[in-house]
C-alpha cells in the first residue's frame, strides 16, 4: 500500500522508496526515510488531503501527495 493511500491514524512501517522522479527519492531519504521505519498517518490536510502529515520516529514531516506515493508502506493490522 502506498502511504497517500492510508487512512488517518493507520500505522505501518516503510517497505520500499520509489519513485517515478529519483530527485523525490533522493529528498525522502534525506529527510529520514528508510525501509523498516514505523510511520503512522497523522493529519490530512482539508483541500485534497494535502498536505499529508506523517509521524516517523517521532518526528511530524508534511509531505505532498506525489511524495507520499513514492512510499510503499505495510499497514500493522
Amino acid at each position: 500500500m502506498l502511504l497517500s493511500q492510508m487512512k488517518k491514524g493507520a500505522a505501518g512501517r516503510v517497505v520500499a522508496i520509489r519513485g517515478d522522479d529519483p530527485l523525490i527519492e533522493a529528498k525522502l531519504r534525506e529527510i529520514g526515510f528508510a525501509e523498516d521505519d514505523a510511520v503512522e498517518l497523522a493529519h490530512l490536510g482539508p483541500l485534497a488531503k494535502t498536505p499529508i502529515c506523517v509521524r516517523l520516529n517521532r518526528t511530524l514531516i508534511a509531505l505532498r501527495t506525489d511524495e507520499a506515493d513514492a512510499i510503499e508502506v505495510e499497514v500493522d493490522r
